[in-house]
């Protein structure tokens, strides 16, 4: 019986092994590239991940795909031209790989004749990346919703899970969720319209808020916590759309007014500062460094909109804050000039190591999501130079984005696909700042996202699966108005305010 298991484990070990160019007798060979989608030729991938199954944009009668690694390989063989990858197979392969990289060879039977394309490499980060990726999915035009959920991915797998659909209290907006520091059981989002207020979700502890004060022109909005896990960050916002029909950007969202506050969890508080509520500027996207000693925001100048919402550009600026005093500093730093780069800076995210700060970049305006040429930016803060980002960047939307816990990697929201629904990106950042090519989540098949009709939306990593019963979700939202948020405000910033 053993020798039968040696001989069966020894075949097999040869079979795995006959991956070269030797298993097939003739072929021509080709200085391209294979045409496949995803994109997954020469980019760098975490070393646990799902399969990155692709398939081929021109397949030919049969094709086969030869997967090299060390001490590992692969051979698959495909009569449409998709090519599915074996899931233990590839964990062991990437692992076996880790920190090195693998060669993927194809070739292509047409009538009698077999081509070899040129290979490409997967490089395989020694990095890890965190387990899961939560996003909201939404009707790709955002003027309206009927069905949308906020969802979570395990990444290292195609599973798919439901944190909360709005068909439970009654398709209302859900909008905005937000995580402590990539922690699972630190969260908040907001419901809109029907049963509307913001539920805050820490651990077992489920609260509803309701955020809107006499002081304040709207409930809070776009948020961002505190690393301490003590405070969240929000904006306040009078908000406007527009749709066009003959423009490159479908839609604009703009602001008439918006200030910035800070919301204090446990004593249901928000404070500000004169400095972050301007009557003559507009503060919006707030968000705190990694040792959540400043905070940093956009400010724009104040112009009539939709008029002249071309003209609303945004500096990224960043405001000292000293959280045991909840007090901000006296003085208000500019870090992109909008007049000076030509540009509008929105979403400021900063590495959780403290090294980089990630921003999207518009030709104007606070809505980058559906202009075609916003792009992401990197600032080195101990260089204060701009790290290159052409090889993460598209000629289509690139924009919200946010890090992996160990600062490693960023998932971005990107239209390059086809310009109409957002996908999401995974790109590696080394710690020297190198970047690496950006590449599509990967699916089960590989032609998912042809037929998708959703679009991804505010793509945020987290370290574990959220736990929470969507349930106790919706009696919450549905059975109170909302613990009552307070302005506490010191008689300065009164007077600022209602000035």
């Amino acid at each position: 019986m053993k020798k039968f298991r040696d001989i069966f484990i020894l075949l097999l070990f040869f079979i795995l092994s006959s991956c070269s160019e030797t298993s097939i007798n003739k072929y021509v060979t080709e200085n391209t590239y294979p045409e496949i989608f995803p994109d997954y030729k020469n980019v760098t991938v975490p070393y646990k991940i799902a399969p990155l199954n692709f398939y081929l944009r021109q397949p030919g009668d049969k094709s086969l795909l030869c997967v090299d690694g060390k001490e590992q390989k692969l051979k698959i063989s495909s009569e449409n031209g998709k090519f599915i990858l074996p899931s233990r197979k590839w964990k062991n392969l990437l692992e076996k790989n880790k920190g090195g990289k693998i060669k993927l060879s194809i070739f292509i039977k047409k009538g009698e004749t077999w081509k070899k394309y040129k290979p490409f490499f997967i490089t395989i980060a020694s990095d890890p990346i965190d387990q899961y990726l939560v996003y909201r999915l939404i009707e790709p035009g955002y003027e309206l919703w009927n069905k949308m959920g906020i969802y979570q991915r395990n990444i290292y797998n195609y599973k798919e899970s439901a944190i909360y659909e709005n068909k439970m209290t009654e398709n209302n907006c859900v909008n905005c969720h937000s995580f402590c520091m990539q922690n699972p059981h630190k969260m908040m989002f907001h419901l809109r319209s029907q049963y509307g207020g913001t539920i805050l979700i820490q651990k077992d502890k489920i609260e509803k808020l309701n955020t809107k004060t006499k002081q304040t022109m709207s409930s809070l909005v776009y948020p961002y916590w505190h690393p301490s896990g003590k405070y969240i960050a929000f904006s306040v916002n009078k908000i406007k759309q527009d749709f066009y029909l003959n423009h490159k950007n479908r839609a604009e969202v703009f602001d008439s007014r918006s200030n910035v506050v800070v919301y204090d969890i446990a004593k249901h508080e928000i404070f500000t500062s004169p400095l972050l509520i301007s009557d003559k500027k507009l503060e919006t996207f707030p968000g705190f460094s990694a040792d959540g000693k400043t905070l940093y925001f956009c400010s724009a100048k104040s112009f009539p909109v939709p008029e002249k919402s071309d003209s609303v550009k945004y500096n990224l600026c960043s405001i000292s804050f000293d959280p045991n005093t909840r007090t901000f500093g006296e003085k208000v730093n500019t870090l992109y000039n909008a007049k000076i780069m030509d540009g509008s800076a929105s979403f400021p995210r900063m590495s959780p190591d403290g090294k980089f700060l990630l921003f999207t970049v518009s030709a104007y305006g606070t809505f980058p999501i559906w202009h075609k040429e916003a792009d992401l930016y990197m600032l080195d803060l101990k260089t204060n130079k701009y790290v290159n980002m052409d090889i993460i960047n598209s000629d289509d939307v690139d924009s919200y984005h946010s890090w992996s816990s160990d600062s490693r990697w960023i998932v971005l929201s990107s239209r390059r696909g086809d310009g109409l629904y957002t996908r999401l990106y995974i790109a590696y950042i080394g710690k020297d700042g190198k970047t690496g090519k950006a590449f599509l989540l990967p699916q089960k098949d590989p032609a998912f996202y042809d037929d998708f009709m959703k679009s991804y939306n505010i793509p945020e990593m987290v370290k574990g699966k959220v736990d929470v019963d969507s349930y106790l979700i919706a009696r919450k939202a549905m059975g109170t108005n909302g613990n009552a948020v307070t302005f506490n405000l010191k008689r300065d910033t009164v007077l600022k305010i209602n000035k």
